[in-house]
């Protein structure tokens, strides 16, 4: 058979390009000379002119040089920052238009990863925000120095120059506050301030968490090492400047790494969290707890998962990977039993004070992989008839698969933070499953993230 001669596109080498569709990333996707070429900041409809940046045996990356077409859908990003940060990737894009895209991304993800009739599934319209800014309830940003100046903000995009940002657009307005006076505590204060290439100085990070409902702000500093100097100066200021404050800590991170909390933690003032609510339930939020970052969006994806899962008072329902236990808690009132589990201990004693609090008597949770605690359970005789998973980006494990294909729950209901996965998973387990339909919500406005919500029904 002849091999059809594609002419390969050099870097650096400049082509005009018909945008067809967005990417994973928030990325314009085009072809040129059957090449898929990515181009940031480029929009679906748009014909550009662009530079190759990077040439990859598969695909090629490249900048817009100047748009020839506009999409009608292009707004000004509100942002004085959004080119340099990286933090948002779809700001130039209408609210509107972002949800279809979103869904889109979805619809290319299963596209890629299956072989289902995905024009015949019940795909829904992404659940959006009515106002898409100032959602985020938390905060960290990495401190540097410049020219005797402190900044705190995120890395520029593939770069490691940090970006100093005053007010950013998606951040509760509390955790900015936070953020700008902390920032000015540290500077009056003379507080030394850490150089990762020197690895000397104190302060790495300022962490700023609110509780969007209760109006509770928790500062975590991130420190280099566990002396603080005018440790009570600093506190007495944060307390005085925000009178918000019910909780300051310090983690001590010496590490040389990209992690940002180190192992050791501190209480310097208050309480060692603060308290948030969703819906009816309460929780409280210690330094190094995960929570939604949206509170906002998460009881509209919740409820999304009450619905998918559909129970009616009966049902053994399973949580993998329930961090502080918050589904199955909302899903309580309507299982006959729930059982919890994820491999942080401190989550799995927090989720067990979350039931116990809100008065759960039928709720059961222990620290393990669900992959590896499921067939315990079955060999004992206990079969849950709905598996609720929440996995990380990086989608479920290989043994979890085969131990739900072994199981055989009634219903899955998957929720996803990562389209690509989540479409692998069902094709994996397609051949028990059918997709009853999928419902994406818009977790993180004015960026490429989309959360999925999919119900699959056993055969």
């Amino acid at each position: 058979m002849k091999q059809e001669q594609t002419v390969k596109i050099q870097e650096k080498q400049t082509f005009p390009l018909t945008i067809k569709r967005l990417g994973i990333n928030g990325e314009g996707v085009g072809y040129f000379k059957k090449q898929v070429v990515f181009v940031p900041g480029a929009l679906p409809g748009e014909e550009v002119v662009v530079e190759a940046t990077k040439v990859h045996p598969k695909f090629a990356e490249a900048r817009i040089k100047n748009i020839r077409r506009k999409s009608e859908h292009r707004v000004q990003p509100p942002c004085p920052v959004y080119e340099e940060c990286g933090g948002c990737q779809l700001q130039h894009l209408h609210y509107d238009q972002q949800l279809k895209e979103k869904r889109d991304i979805v619809i290319q993800s299963l596209e890629r990863h299956t072989k289902l009739a995905v024009d015949k599934l019940d795909i829904r319209e992404t659940i959006g925000m009515e106002d898409p800014w100032n959602y985020r309830n938390k905060s960290q940003f990495q401190v540097g120095q410049q020219d005797g100046k402190v900044l705190a903000g995120l890395y520029g995009l593939n770069s490691h120059r940090l970006i100093d940002i005053e007010q950013c657009v998606v951040q509760h307005p509390l955790t900015n506050k936070a953020t700008e006076t902390v920032k000015r505590i540290l500077q009056d204060l003379k507080i030394p301030i850490y150089n990762e290439k020197t690895r000397k100085g104190l302060v790495r990070t300022i962490v700023a968490r609110a509780g969007v409902q209760t109006g509770e702000l928790q500062i975590v500093l991130i420190t280099s090492k566990k002396e603080l100097p005018k440790k009570e100066e600093i506190i007495a200021r944060i307390k005085k400047h925000l009178p918000e404050v019910k909780s300051i800590v310090q983690n001590i991170n010496g590490q040389k790494t990209s992690l940002i909390f180190g192992e050791e933690t501190v209480k310097l003032e208050g309480k060692e969290f603060i308290q948030e609510t969703l819906g009816d339930l309460e929780f409280e939020l210690s330094a190094r707890t995960f929570f939604q970052l949206n509170p906002e969006q998460t009881v509209k994806l919740y409820n999304e998962v009450k619905e998918a899962a559909a129970l009616t008072g009966k049902e053994k329902v399973v949580d993998a990977y329930c961090g502080v236990g918050t589904i199955g808690l909302w899903l309580a009132e309507k299982a006959g039993e729930i059982r919890g589990m994820d491999v942080i201990p401190e989550s799995i004693e927090d989720a067990k004070k979350n039931a116990e609090r809100h008065g759960i008597k039928h709720a059961k949770y222990v620290t393990g992989k669900a992959e590896e605690v499921l067939p315990k359970w079955a060999k004992e005789g206990w079969k849950p008839d709905v598996i609720i998973v929440d996995p990380p980006r990086t989608g479920l494990d290989q043994q979890l698969l085969k131990t739900i294909l072994k199981v055989k729950p009634k219903k899955v209901v998957y929720v996803s933070c990562n389209p690509s996965t989540l479409a692998k998973d069902i094709s994996v387990l397609a051949g028990s499953y059918k997709v009853g339909y999928m419902q994406p919500v818009d977790m993180f406005p004015q960026t490429s993230h989309v959360e999925c919500v999919a119900e699959l029904i056993l055969k």
